[in-house]
């Protein structure tokens, strides 16, 4: 046999190696599913309304966290406990606060699924979360908001409320205006958390999807960045909290117990402020946001938040 004879086997080979072989059922069948799971992703992205009320008298944004979506993050464990499998906010609640609109925003979380990661920074998922949120309230764009928000949405919600009040579009800073207070759940204000976080085994989260390297970036920086923004968001909150503008109000939780091979992944000092109330929850980092019925110690002590807040806006 020939050189041109190896030359075209190579060619051949190499074509079946490196290109895509319509005969291939198999390959087509995944790269279908690949298409199917990335749409998938994309349709879990934004602010999706949980529970309408035509007379609404407060809208309430859950923020999910790192590892998390705006589905699984809220579902308890035990899916059984829920209605149907579907997260506590869009399932037990409502009945509890039958005037509130209740809302979740989905955002690309660092270790989600598997899968290529977004490029966003923290700071574009809090832009995208006030412009999203601005549309989504264009029918009412005065009515008060809460937000309920757990780990990295945290701070994806104080840049948010940031970057809402120095908006140079005056309707754009209508998030800032109108927002009423904030639970936050194990979110972490200051520290070098982040660079922490990214030793841990990757594996103790189940399947993960490739590093968002912009947003890791940004804060893994021995705790730079965390500090920078909590100076400026505690410099927001003490600007409200005068007579001419209404307070905002933050309410702290913190984690009681460690997760397993982890161990705790934001501490009681790094997840409270000062001069801020700060209530515990017999949970670890994941589940202490996973209620599984309207008894939960912590759904009591949330639900009791959300309702003082609501009335003293009504």
């Amino acid at each position: 046999m020939g050189k041109g004879y190896f030359r075209s086997l190579r060619r051949r080979v190499k074509a079946r190696l490196f290109h895509h072989d319509a005969s291939d059922p198999g390959r087509a069948a995944s790269e279908a599913t690949d298409h199917t799971s990335a749409a998938i992703q994309a349709s879990s992205y934004g602010v999706l309304v949980w529970h309408d009320c035509p007379h609404a008298t407060v809208d309430i944004c859950f923020v999910h966290g790192l590892t998390g979506d705006r589905e699984r993050s809220w579902t308890a464990a035990d899916s059984k406990k829920e209605k149907d499998g579907h997260p506590w906010p869009q399932s037990i609640l409502p009945p509890e606060l039958p005037n509130a609109r209740i809302l979740t925003y989905g955002y690309d979380a660092y270790y989600t699924s598997e899968g290529v990661s977004s490029g966003n920074r923290l700071s574009d998922h809090a832009r995208n979360l006030v412009t999203e949120l601005t549309t989504n309230r264009r029918a009412n764009q005065n009515r008060p908001l809460i937000f309920v928000a757990h780990s990295l949405g945290g701070l994806v919600t104080k840049k948010g409320l940031l970057l809402s009040r120095d908006n140079r579009e005056e309707y754009l800073q209508g998030i800032f205006k109108c927002t009423k207070g904030i639970i936050f759940m194990g979110t972490p204000h200051r520290g070098s958390w982040m660079a922490d976080w990214a030793k841990f085994p990757v594996s103790a989260f189940g399947v993960v999807k490739s590093v968002n390297g912009r947003l890791l970036k940004s804060l893994q920086t021995d705790g730079e960045y965390l500090e920078s923004m909590q100076e400026d968001f505690a410099r927001l909150l003490r600007k409200t909290d005068t007579k001419s503008e209404t307070p905002i109000e933050v309410t702290c939780f913190f984690e009681e117990l460690p997760m397993q091979v982890i161990g705790t992944i934001v501490s009681r000092e790094s997840a409270t402020l000062p001069d801020y109330n700060a209530i515990s929850i017999h949970a670890n980092h994941r589940e202490m946001v996973r209620f599984s019925s309207t008894t939960d110690r912590g759904f009591v002590e949330v639900l009791g938040l959300l309702r003082k807040w609501q009335y003293e806006v009504e």
